[in-house]
C-alpha cells in the first residue's frame, strides 16, 4: 500500500459493507443499510459514518485511499428483476431463435418437468434481426455479408429505441471480419447505442453460448455504463488519486470502463470475493481445503476451495442464462437474515427464498413488515441482542417479531411460538447444508475434510448447526465475517481472461506451433492492458488453461497448465495434464488416444500490495468479557436454557470460552451451541472446535 488507507465496498440486497485497511494491518467495518434505487446513497452514508468515526471529513479519506473498490449486486439485480436496456439482436439468418431453442432442452434439474415455464427472453423475437452471411467450420466465406440486411436491423432499432445492440454471427470465433463490419454499420447509423460484439467478448465455440452471453452483456451493459459513470465521478469529486477498481465474477478487479463494456464479468461480483478472504483467514492455520459461507440479509453464498484453488464455472446456466465468461463457482440459495417463513399449500413449513430485503425488512425492523423472518426467529430464540444490530444503531423490537412468528407460524400449525421459532430455525439451516452438500458430496469432495470459514453478518448465528449437521468440527469465524467479502475485494489482484478459440489435434508441429502462436498474442494484448492499468512487468503474472478433449467426445474439460513453450518437446505436459484432469472428473483416461484442443485461455493478474497483518493482545479470560446471561432456546423442545452473552470486544487472543454461549460482534452475532468450544486466536478469527460427541467428522 502506498497511502494510508484502502477501501473495500460490498452493495449486497441488505446492507452494504465498507472495509476500511490501514498500512499498519488494522482494518475496520461499517455497515450501511443498502438503497437499490441509487447505490451511491448507501455509499455516502456509510462514508459518513467512516469520516464520523475517524473524526474527519469523506474526501479525506478518498483522498488517502490507494485503492477504492467496489463490488457491486446491480447487474445481479437488474437482471433478477428484468430491468436491463431495451436490447437488440443481430444474428445470421436462419438463427433468429437459438436463444430460444436453448441448446433443445431445459436447464439441468428441469428436463423433464413440462410445466417448468420457458425463460423470459432478454430480446423479444421481433427485435432479433437475421442477416444474410455464412462463415463455414473451417474459416471459409461461403456467403459474404449483405450489409443492407444490417442497415436495415439498423432502422428497425431506431424506431423501436433500441439501447443496446448485440452481434454474434455462426463460426464468427474463425472469422470475425463479418461481425466486425457488421459493428461499424451499427456504430455508423447508432453512434449513441451499446455494442457488444459475441467474437470480441466471447471468441471461443458454441454458437448458443457466444450468443446468450452476447446478449446478457447488451442487455446490462448500459446499466453497469450508468453505475459506473455515477461511481467513478463521485469519488473523482472526493479527491480519488486513483480509477475505482470493480471486482468481477472472475475474482478479480476491473477498471470502470472495462466492466461498463464487459457487463457480464460483473453480474455475481459481490461473492466471488469469498474464497480470497476465506484463504487469508485459513492462512496462519495452514488449511487450504475451505468452504467459505455468506449469510447476508438476502441470500446465503457457498464457494469451495480446494488445495487452495478455487472452481472457476464456464458456459453455465445463471439465472436461466447460458454464460461463457469465467465466473468463480459461487451456490446461492434465497437464505438470509430476511428469508420469510410461510406454510405451503399442504400445511408444510417453508422459509424463503423471498425475502423482506431491507424495505420494510423483518418484523422486527418496525418499518411495516408484518412476515416473519430468520432475523425474527434468531431474535424469538434469544440469540440477538433485543437493543439492536450494528451496535445498536438498528433497534429490534421482539414483540413484533413474535407477533409475526405466532401469527403467520405458531397459531396455524397448532404449535408454541418457541417450537415455531426452532422449526423454522432448522429448516433455513437444512436449506443452507442441501446447498454446501451440492458443492461438495454431489461434486466429490467430503465436507468433513474441510474447514468452515463463516462470513457475512447473519452467518454466525447458524453455523455451529450448520457444521454440526455436516460433520465439519472445525470453524473460523474472522471478527470482519459480516464484511469479509469486501475484506476479499482489498487483498485481491487485478484480473483479466483472454480467450481463443483454438481447434488442433496434438499430434503434429503446426498445430503445437498454432496453439504456442496464440498464447504469446493474448499473453502479450494482456500486458498492455495491465500496463496502462499502471502495473509494470514485475508485478504482472500469468496462467494458462486448455479446453481439452478425446477426438470424438462431444464436451471437452478445462485443464490448468503452468506457462512454457509449446512444441514437440513439451506437448506431451499437456496431454498428461489432460489424461490425470480426465481420470479426476471421469475415474478414467485413455492415454492412447488422440487429445484436441477446443479453446485456449490466458488469464493475466495485476499484483496489489497488500495490507499488513493485525494481531490481537492476549486477552484478560473470557470471564473478563461476560456482559450477562440471557435465555436462549438451543433444542426442538423450545425450552429456554441460560447463555453467558460475551462482548467481543473485551475478548483478546487466546480467550476460550464454551457453549453454549453467545459472543456479540459489533456487526455479528455469534452463537455456539452445546458441544462446541470458541478460542479467539492472535490472528482475529474465533476458531470453533466441536467435541468428539457432537462431531462425526474425520481427523483433520
Amino acid at each position: 500500500m502506498d497511502s494510508k488507507y484502502r477501501l473495500g465496498i460490498d452493495a449486497g440486497g441488505t446492507f452494504t459493507d465498507f472495509v476500511l485497511a490501514e498500512k499498519s494491518g488494522q482494518t475496520r467495518l461499517y455497515k450501511a443499510l443498502s438503497t437499490p434505487s441509487d447505490p451511491t446513497i448507501a455509499m455516502e452514508n456509510g462514508l459518513a459514518l467512516i469520516a464520523e468515526d475517524l473524526g474527519t471529513d469523506i474526501r479525506d479519506i478518498i483522498s488517502n485511499s490507494d485503492l477504492c473498490i467496489n463490488g457491486t449486486t446491480v447487474g445481479l439485480n437488474a437482471l433478477i428483476q428484468f430491468r436491463g436496456a431495451r436490447t437488440g439482436l443481430i444474428c445470421t439468418a436462419g438463427h433468429e431463435d437459438s436463444i430460444e431453442i436453448r441448446n433443445g432442452h431445459k436447464e439441468d434439474g428441469y428436463r423433464y418437468d413440462a410445466t417448468y415455464p420457458p425463460a423470459v427472453m432478454l430480446v423479444p423475437r421481433n427485435l432479433r434481426r437475421g442477416v444474410r452471411e455464412r462463415v463455414l467450420s473451417n474459416g471459409d466465406i461461403r456467403v459474404p455479408l449483405e450489409e443492407e440486411d444490417v442497415r436495415e436491423a439498423c432502422r428497425l432499432f431506431l424506431r423501436e429505441g433500441i439501447e443496446s445492440v448485440a452481434i454474434s454471427f455462426v463460426w464468427s470465433v474463425l472469422q470475425p471480419e463479418h461481425e466486425r463490419r457488421a459493428a461499424s454499420i451499427v456504430r455508423e447509423m447508432m453512434p449513441g447505442v451499446a455494442l457488444t460484439v459475441g467474437s470480441d467478448l466471447y471468441p471461443q465455440v458454441r454458437e448458443y453460448t457466444r450468443t446468450s452471453t452476447a446478449v446478457t452483456n447488451a442487455y446490462l451493459s448500459p446499466i453497469l455504463k450508468r453505475y459506473v459513470t455515477a461511481v467513478d465521478a463521485y469519488f473523482r469529486t472526493h479527491g480519488a488519486r486513483a480509477p475505482v477498481r470493480y471486482f468481477q465474477s472472475n475474482g478479480g478487479l476491473a477498471v470502470g470502463g472495462f466492466v461498463a463494456d464487459h457487463a457480464v464479468y460483473a453480474i455475481n461480483s459481490g461473492p466471488a470475493s469469498a474464497p480470497r478472504a476465506g484463504l487469508h483467514v485459513t492462512e496462519p492455520f495452514g488449511y487450504r481445503n475451505v468452504i467459505t459461507v455468506d449469510m447476508g440479509g438476502t441470500s446465503f453464498d457457498i464457494t469451495l476451495t480446494y488445495d487452495g484453488v478455487t472452481n472457476l464455472n464456464k458456459n453455465i446456466d445463471f439465472l436461466r442464462y447460458r454464460i461463457g465468461v469465467p465466473m468463480i463457482q459461487v451456490e446461492t440459495l434465497g437464505a438470509g437474515g430476511g428469508s420469510i417463513g410461510w406454510i405451503d399449500d399442504m400445511g408444510l413449513l417453508q422459509m424463503g427464498p423471498q425475502s423482506a430485503g431491507s424495505d420494510p425488512g423483518p418484523a422486527c425492523y418496525g418499518r411495516g413488515g408484518t412476515e416473519p423472518t430468520t432475523t425474527d426467529v434468531n431474535l424469538a430464540l434469544g440469540y440477538l441482542n433485543t437493543q439492536g444490530l450494528v451496535g445498536g444503531r438498528l433497534p429490534l423490537d421482539v414483540a413484533r417479531a413474535r407477533a409475526a412468528i405466532e401469527t403467520r407460524i405458531a397459531g396455524p400449525l397448532g404449535i408454541s411460538l418457541e417450537q415455531a421459532a426452532y422449526g423454522m430455525f432448522t429448516i433455513v439451516n437444512a436449506n443452507m447444508v442441501n446447498g454446501i452438500r451440492r458443492v461438495s458430496i454431489e461434486r466429490g469432495y467430503d465436507p468433513r475434510d474441510f474447514v468452515l470459514v463463516c462470513a457475512g453478518g447473519a452467518t454466525a448465528a447458524h453455523i455451529t448447526a450448520i457444521g454440526r449437521e455436516m460433520g465439519i468440527d472445525r470453524i473460523l469465524i474472522p471478527k470482519l465475517a459480516s464484511g469479509l467479502c469486501a475484506f476479499g475485494q482489498i487483498i485481491s489482484d487485478m484480473k483479466y481472461n483472454h480467450m481463443a478459440t483454438c481447434p488442433a489435434r496434438l499430434d503434429n508441429g503446426d498445430a503445437y506451433a498454432r496453439i504456442n502462436g496464440l498464447f504469446q498474442e493474448l499473453e502479450a494484448n494482456g500486458r498492455e492492458q495491465l500496463r496502462k492499468d499502471g502495473f509494470d512487468d514485475s508485478r504482472i503474472r500469468m496462467s494458462r488453461s486448455l479446453d481439452m478433449r478425446y477426438v470424438g467426445q462431444v464436451h471437452e474439460c478445462t485443464v490448468e497448465v503452468d506457462v512454457f513453450d509449446i512444441d514437440a518437446s513439451t506437448v506431451d505436459r499437456l496431454k498428461d495434464a489432460f489424461h490425470r484432469r480426465h481420470e479426476q472428473l471421469y475415474t478414467y483416461s485413455e492415454p492412447n488416444n488422440t487429445v484436441e484442443v477446443v479453446n485456449i485461455e490466458s488469464t493475466l493478474y495485476g499484483v496489489v500490495d497488500k495490507p499488513g497483518r493485525n494481531r490481537l493482545a492476549a486477552g484478560r479470560g473470557a470471564g473478563h468479557a461476560q456482559k450477562g446471561v440471557r435465555d436462549a432456546i438451543f433444542s426442538r423442545d423450545g425450552a429456554y436454557r441460560p447463555a453467558p452473552v460475551y462482548d467481543g470486544n473485551l475478548l483478546g487472543a487466546g480467550d476460550r470460552l464454551e457453549g453454549p454461549a453467545i459472543i456479540e460482534e459489533e456487526t455479528t452475532t455469534i452463537v455456539v451451541e452445546p458441544g462446541w468450544t470458541a478460542e479467539l486466536h492472535e490472528s482475529g478469527s474465533y476458531v470453533l472446535i466441536a467435541s468428539a460427541r457432537h462431531s462425526a467428522s474425520a481427523p483433520h
